[in-house]
């Protein structure tokens, strides 16, 4: 295997796994009040998992190109910085239990995501376009986290 794809195929598996092992759904998660328009729990990980390949698919797709550039630092960073951003919001919501502490995170998620949307344009446009169901997502999932901190706030500090 290739480069690209170790670091797509560990970064799509750390994000996704991750995610997964910080997101506990217990009685507080249950508790909270939430919109009736919020998909069912179920649906996360198989859409996680469809947005983080699509991404993953995107860095291979655009390795080639941006090794041509000499910019495979710029892109490796893309990702990099996305991956931190995606790795926080986990934590915040469900371990912290502070929506209100990832509601503040979003926009810098949103940010990295936005990112890779543009800048991976100028390698290769599809790749591009692959990142768009993160985007749309990642834009859902904040309007969700908005509701939910609207719905059940004030937040206190996790005992």
């Amino acid at each position: 295997m290739t480069f690209p794809i170790i670091f797509a195929v560990a970064w799509a598996v750390i994000l996704g796994l991750g995610g997964g092992l910080l997101t506990k759904i217990g009685e507080w998660y249950r508790n909270l009040r939430k919109p009736s328009w919020q998909p069912p729990d179920w649906l996360f990980g198989p859409a996680w998992t469809v947005i983080l390949g699509l991404a993953a698919w995107a860095f291979v797709r655009c390795w080639p190109a941006a090794e041509a550039a000499g910019e495979t630092s710029f892109l490796i960073g893309l990702y990099v910085v996305n991956g931190v951003f995606h790795f926080l919001w986990s934590p915040l919501f469900f371990t912290v239990k502070r929506p209100d502490w990832a509601l503040i995170e979003v926009p810098f998620l949103w940010l990295s995501v936005l990112s890779l949307t543009v800048f991976l344009r100028q390698w290769d446009e599809l790749a591009s376009w692959l990142i768009v169901p993160y985007l749309v997502w990642v834009s859902f999932a904040a309007i969700l986290n908005w509701k939910i901190v609207q719905l059940n706030r004030p937040f206190t500090p996790a005992h």
